[in-house]
């Protein structure tokens, strides 16, 4: 599916330069749920941008040119010719920039407020004082513009995220499966440079490509993913970044809606190399109970042996029962091969 619901896809045809020296490429422009995806003539992925970020450099003019908002090295052109594609783009603009929060506005509103929590608690509980201040005014459009900054670092490691339109389509079926048809949440698959997942700000989850292309059976995949759900339930990702960020960096985000790129360098670095937080096994047991599926293809791939899940493998709620299957064999086939060859 794409961005807008009228168009099951839609794709057309671009020149796209990474820098203004570079060659112009020959490109396929796609939209997704909430990228812009640019691929090479044979379909490989060049970059993804995200539709709350991309900028045009020559508002009302033809060829129309685009760049991620920030970015104005890298563009991407659309001949006269690709109407529908220019005219897509520009109603999500348009609709993006009207649900933004005004800069300005926000800034005075997170300048105040945080300036109030300073004075009435004083030095001595500035830290924590602007970190739960933080956690509780950032908007939601900001965390997923966090996110998807961050998420194009981790992708300079990891590759870019897997693409393949069929298993985009199975994959969306296990995230309605695992995580229920009206969460937010939203699933990529990296090609490498991941444990095993990981979570952002914006409700994101990360899994490594061997989670849906090494079990014979998706009831593992959907294990990780809710384990990943419930520490990102638990443990705010955009607290988790701004307690590794420190307070300076939060007081910043705070009084100009920014990070810094050295701040999201090093957060995305570490995401990759921490170990990951142990999930209480009885919160795991309830969250499978209650998606209906099977705890112990997940325990046996943590640990072969079982010894280290034993409680999941012996308390698992559908040890004696069948639920309703995670996904059919089609789409977990067509899911295994999101990353291609």
């Amino acid at each position: 599916m794409t961005a807008l619901s009228e168009y099951e896809r839609l794709e057309a045809s671009g020149l796209w330069r990474a820098s203004p020296e570079a060659q112009a490429q020959n490109v396929i422009v796609s939209i997704g749920d909430a990228t812009l995806v640019v691929t090479d003539m044979r379909d490989r992925a060049l970059t993804h941008w995200s539709l709350a970020a991309v900028a045009r450099a020559n508002p009302g003019e033809l060829p129309a040119v685009y760049h991620p908002d920030g970015d104005p090295e890298e563009t991407l052109e659309l001949p006269a010719d690709e109407e529908a594609m220019i005219s897509a783009i520009e109603r999500l603009r348009t609709t993006i920039e009207r649900r933004r929060p005004r800069p300005g506005r926000l800034r005075l509103v997170m300048l105040v407020s945080s300036l109030a929590v300073v004075l009435a608690l004083g030095w001595f509980w500035l830290p924590g004082a602007v970190l739960r201040h933080a956690v509780t005014v950032v908007p939601p459009v900001k965390r997923a513009e966090i996110g998807d900054a961050l998420l194009e670092r981790i992708t300079r490691v990891a590759g870019q995220p897997c693409t393949d339109p069929a298993g985009l389509r199975s994959l969306e079926k296990l995230r309605a499966r695992v995580l229920g048809p009206d969460t937010r949440r939203r699933l990529v698959v990296l090609p490498s440079g991941l444990r095993e997942t990981a979570h952002l700000p914006g409700r994101m989850i990360l899994l490594n490509r061997a989670l849906v292309e090494d079990p014979e059976e998706p009831d593992v995949a959907a294990g990780y993913i809710l384990a990943e759900a419930l520490r990102a339930r638990v443990h705010d990702p955009l607290r988790a970044l701004l307690e590794e960020a420190g307070t300076l960096a939060t007081i910043r985000l705070l009084t100009t809606g920014d990070l810094g790129a050295g701040t999201l360098d090093a957060y995305a670095e570490s995401l990759l190399t921490a170990p990951q937080e142990q999930v209480p096994e009885a919160a795991l047991l309830a969250a499978f109970a209650e998606a209906q599926i099977r705890a112990r293809p997940y325990a046996y791939a943590r640990d072969v042996s079982g010894e280290s899940t034993l409680g999941l493998i012996e308390a698992d709620p559908f040890a004696t029962t069948a639920p309703r299957p995670v996904l059919s064999d089609g789409d977990w086939l067509r899911l295994q091969g999101i990353c291609g060859a």
